[in-house]
């Protein structure tokens, strides 16, 4: 089994992952100009540093949740020196599937933070709790799979959520507040 440490030194470097990505790219580097962690957080932060961590973020360009919380946790790890690699879900499903959620689902991003050991300290994703209630709501309303409209109907379910990922400051602030609860727990 490959070890975390491999992963990491496998993983393709942050800025390099987003200067290749060909889909959420705009909306991607956007959240991450607009979304500025709080000043008030500073000591958590300069704890984290102390901690030496590395971070590890199962993705791939496609996926609205990375959208959303990719440029969260960059704001996070640049504030922290967290050097942060982005491995393909996709080319490494060795990887994702120790990650599952639910113990099925293939969700991106998940991210593991690593000690210089390589040992893992914490894992977030694919989603903060409260932004998976909002996606659910939105998703309730959709006919059976088997009826006609279903995918017509969950056309404008994604699109709804891939809007309110690229605008809604407030699902921003519950991927920050949970991701720090995660680290929080280091």
């Amino acid at each position: 089994m490959t070890t975390l440490n491999a992963w990491f030194e496998k993983g393709i470097p942050a800025e390099e992952f987003v200067s290749s990505m060909k889909v959420h790219k705009e909306s991607l580097q956007s959240i991450h100009e607009r979304f500025s962690i709080s000043a008030d957080d500073q000591s958590f932060f300069d704890e984290l540093k102390a901690k030496e961590l590395r971070a590890i973020v199962i993705t791939e360009d496609w996926c609205g949740d990375a959208m959303m919380n990719i440029p969260i946790l960059l704001n996070i790890t640049e504030a922290t020196n967290i050097e942060t690699r982005m491995i393909l879900r996709d080319q490494n499903l060795e990887l994702i599937d120790q990650y599952l959620t639910n113990g099925t689902a293939r969700s991106i991003p998940i991210f593991i933070f690593i000690d210089k050991n390589g040992e893992e300290r914490a894992v977030w994703g694919p989603r903060a709790p409260k932004v998976q209630a909002f996606v659910m709501e939105l998703r309730s309303n959709l006919p059976a799979k088997d009826d006609e409209r279903f995918e017509a109907e969950q056309k404008e379910v994604f699109k709804k959520i891939t809007e309110a990922f690229s605008e809604d400051k407030q699902l921003w602030d519950e991927v920050y507040d949970s991701i720090k609860e995660a680290l929080g727990k280091i």
